[in-house]
């Protein structure tokens, strides 16, 4: 298969994957690849909520999953835009590539603080996954063998599928996610990502998606 192809009907058939592990929590990804390591409140407590430290929320299994889930994501990106702010053929989309890692970076230093408070691991539970919106080794392959034009392309294709997906997870943190403290980041991922989503489908190289 030609590493540049985007794969979006595999992809998008994968979405629902995608949605059942931040329903379900991390075990809907985990069980392809062992349990993932879980605090002794969370076994106590599934699949109901988890008590939070310190009178804190309870956390939920779709918490577990999500924040489990965006840490990995936003890492991933962080290292296609870091990529991106060095090679992008076009001046705006280096800069776009500045300004979004910049932010994704901020989201990790929350993010992370957030697993430590859930009693998760820092771990990436879905290492060598290729889930739906998560910019995989192959991608980064493919992004360091492209120059000029369809490197941008490339690069525009693949982060937009990750806002997207993440986005559409992120809602639904919004909607089932029981700790305050993580429904409240979810909601500010949203807004970030549909500005920076606007913001891309301006730039040059920026192809619509099919779907």
């Amino acid at each position: 298969m030609n590493p540049m192809d985007l794969r979006p009907i595999h992809r998008a058939a994968a979405l629902g994957l995608l949605l059942a592990v931040v329903l379900g929590g991390a075990a809907g990804c985990s069980s392809a690849a062992g349990t993932a390591p879980r605090t002794a409140e969370a076994r106590e407590s599934a699949p109901g909520v988890t008590p939070g430290p310190s009178g804190t929320a309870s956390a939920t299994p779709t918490d577990v999953g999500w924040v489990q889930l965006m840490t990995p994501m936003n890492q991933q990106a962080v290292k296609l835009l870091t990529l991106a702010a060095e090679r992008a053929a076009e001046p705006r989309v280096r800069a776009f590539a500045v300004r979004l890692r910049t932010g994704q970076e901020a989201e990790l230093g929350r993010l992370r603080p957030l697993l430590t408070r859930m009693g998760l691991p820092l771990t990436d539970v879905h290492a060598g996954h290729d889930m739906p919106g998560m910019v995989t080794g192959q991608d980064l392959v493919a992004a360091h063998a492209a120059e000029g034009p369809a490197f941008d392309r490339f690069v525009l294709a693949r982060i937009r599928d990750h806002l997207r997906h993440s986005a559409q997870v992120s809602r639904s943190e919004i909607t089932a996610g029981g700790r305050a403290d993580a429904r409240e980041l979810a909601r500010a991922l949203v807004t970030a990502r549909e500005t920076f989503l606007a913001e891309l489908e301006r730039l040059p190289g920026a192809v619509r998606p099919l779907g």
